[in-house]
């Protein structure tokens, strides 16, 4: 039988995730991939919340990670609610749509509670996140500026009925917004070489990235 751990990632770990997430991410949404990038800047941030920082092991060896920042909703008066992101959430291709995703997403939403969050915000394919609990944004009222409900943001209650109705403008952490082009340097850097290609699921990807929900 498998040995299953899922715990704090650790300094000793942090190679490891790095070439992980970029083997998970490479070329699916963009040729190449930024991911990796993030995760190498996320952890010195203020935002970056480390008890949040999970792994996942198969008998030792790393397979999966998840990583959470800080996020907040702002309602129409201003009034501010602090609240949770994830991502990027990475498992191994070899051991995908085999559970170990949702597995470290529940993990991480039982710890989440432990601190006193409520919510949970992310952007991604919904058919990924619903067997969570997650649901659209539009459902709770949650929107980007300009009113935009994004089909790919997703927002979770932790504690059932925390989100009264009211209207909330999502905002993440300044960590998100990664300078593409050293992202870029810093993946050149790497020993590893990997051949950028243009596939499909970009695309699809794209379109469901700009799709917005309308009343």
């Amino acid at each position: 039988m498998k040995k299953i751990v899922i715990r704090n990632e650790e300094e000793k770990d942090y190679k490891k995730v790095e070439t992980l997430t970029r083997k998970a991410f490479y070329n699916i949404y963009i040729p190449g991939c930024i991911e990796h990038y993030l995760v190498h800047i996320m952890r010195s941030h203020e935002d970056f919340i480390k008890e949040l920082d999970f792994v996942v092991e198969i008998d030792d060896e790393i397979i999966g990670s998840i990583m959470y920042t800080k996020a907040k909703l702002v309602d129409e008066k201003g009034n501010q609610k602090d609240i949770l992101t994830f991502g990027p959430l990475c498992i191994d291709p070899q051991y995908q749509r085999l559970g170990y995703g949702k597995q470290l997403i529940e993990h991480s939403f039982i710890k989440a509670k432990e601190l006193g969050y409520d919510v949970v915000a992310t952007f991604g394919n919904p058919g990924n996140y619903v067997s969570c609990g997650f649901k659209s944004c539009q459902r709770y009222n949650i929107c980007l500026e300009g009113d935009v409900f994004p089909t790919a943001m997703l927002v979770k209650e932790l504690k059932e009925g925390v989100l009264d109705g009211r209207k909330y403008y999502y905002y993440d952490s300044p960590v998100m917004q990664i300078d593409e082009k050293e992202a870029q340097k810093y993946d050149e850097r790497l020993e590893e070489k990997l051949e950028k290609k243009v596939l499909p699921c970009q695309e699809e990807f794209y379109i469901l990235g700009h799709l917005t929900i309308s009343d």
